[in-house]
């Protein structure tokens, strides 16, 4: 069955940056848009972005310029690049097959921004 399995995560200090990293098995990934959502205590569920099946197209949240999201069709690996990080990115980050994940069921990656 589909797996998405995520890594990259940890602890940061604000102004840093992290690349996570979602491994696809079980579907065809190149086939898939592919998205990024975080979950934080306070705001839920929210949409960063997602990318089209080659890579070559990507829409963002208005709130997510510091991040990027790329793909490798080739590894079945989809990245998130987060950039000058603040303490508010902390959350889990989760990617999902799809324009925009509303339950994500991987296990996701913590992301800790804090001095």
């Amino acid at each position: 069955q589909a797996q998405l399995v995520e890594s990259g995560g940890g602890l940061v200090q604000p102004g840093g940056s992290l690349r996570l990293s979602c491994v696809a098995s079980g579907f065809a990934f190149s086939s898939y848009w592919m998205n990024w959502v975080r979950r934080t205590p306070g705001k839920g569920l929210e949409w960063i972005g997602k990318i089209n099946t080659s890579g070559g197209r990507t829409e963002y949240a208005d709130s997510m310029g510091r991040f990027t999201i790329t793909r490798d069709n080739a590894a079945n690996t989809l990245y998130l690049q987060l950039t000058s990080l603040k303490p508010e990115d902390t959350a889990i980050y989760y990617c999902d097959k799809g324009h925009r994940s509303t339950s994500p069921q991987s296990q996701g990656t913590q992301v800790t921004v804090s001095s």
